[in-house]
């Protein structure tokens, strides 16, 4: 007799408010992403404002601020709202840089752009950011340059209970050597990347839902499995978030646009459509908390 086929159980969306106190969010799609109008973000926050931009941000995920006129410090200020700025990894030792603000700029001479796979970012950090804020002002001529976000609540939940019972409490190493080292050549700093494990299903700390918490960008290994067993785990993981649309929202980029998303339960993949053509933008990311269980350093 055939086992029995297993239904694709995939749980109905929230119900999502779209009126806030403040503002109104315009969905970019049913499960993750709104668009926000109207707000000010270089002018100090009240109280309220904040307040209602955290409930859309927990209800959204990622959040679309256009029509935004930022320097850095302002682009710094409204990103402390939200906690400590975060110093990636490649400005370690580098003077010359401004340590809370990343670059990220492609043009014609680029031998790759930044994020040009499915990731989290920086989860190769023992505490990887709770937020990143990109705030982009230029945009190819030709159009392109878009940003795919994807809902990793969602993509835990599209697994068969027996998966995910599997996968719970396992761990996972992400190593920073992977995306800068082999990708982007960059010189690694003194004592290397960060090199940290995860577990592969995490708890995000304010909703309590559970996460898939594997990246193509940064994981390299699922630890305590021989190396085809985990290969073959990680690319099903992966794979699924190029199998399932409807995981994903496409933020269209306009000039002098910010998007704040949030890291701990979200990926994302800068769409290189527009060679020879150039984009730039300042990211800025928050320092996250510790996931429930020891994040530590690799062996």
């Amino acid at each position: 007799m055939n086992a029995p086929a297993l239904t694709k159980h995939v749980p109905l969306p929230a119900v999502r408010r779209t009126r806030y106190g403040a503002f109104e969010v315009t969905p970019i799609s049913p499960h993750i992403g709104g668009e926000i109008r109207g707000v000010d973000l270089s002018r100090p926050m009240t109280p309220e404002i904040l307040a209602d931009i955290r409930a859309a941000w927990a209800d959204w995920l990622v959040l679309v601020f256009r029509d935004q006129t930022l320097d850095r410090e302002a682009h710094k200020a409204f990103s402390r709202n939200f906690g400590r700025l975060h110093v990636h990894p490649m400005h370690h030792g580098r003077p010359d840089q401004d340590p809370e603000i990343l670059t990220v700029k492609t043009t014609a001479q680029s031998p790759f752009t930044a994020g040009e796979a499915w990731h989290t970012d920086v989860s190769c950090d023992p505490v990887p950011p709770l937020a990143s804020l990109l705030y982009i002002t230029e945009t190819p001529e030709c159009g392109g340059g878009d940003t795919l976000f994807a809902n990793m609540y969602m993509a835990f939940e599209m697994l068969s209970p027996a998966m995910q019972g599997f996968l719970e409490g396992m761990w996972a190493v992400h190593d920073g050597a992977l995306p800068y080292v082999g990708n982007y050549k960059s010189t690694p700093p003194e004592g290397g990347y960060p090199r940290t494990r995860h577990p592969v299903v995490t708890r995000h700390p304010d909703t309590g839902r559970k996460v898939l918490n594997v990246n193509s960008g940064f994981t390299t290994h699922i630890e305590g499995l021989h190396r085809w067993e985990s290969r073959a785990l990680l690319d099903m993981c992966f794979g699924l978030l190029q199998r399932e649309p409807k995981l994903h929202c496409r933020v269209r980029w306009e000039p002098n646009t910010l998007t704040l998303w949030d890291n701990r339960c979200t990926q994302h993949h800068s769409v290189w459509d527009y060679f020879p053509f150039s984009r730039y933008g300042e990211r800025v990311s928050v320092l996250g908390e510790a996931a429930p269980g020891p994040a530590v350093p690799a062996a």
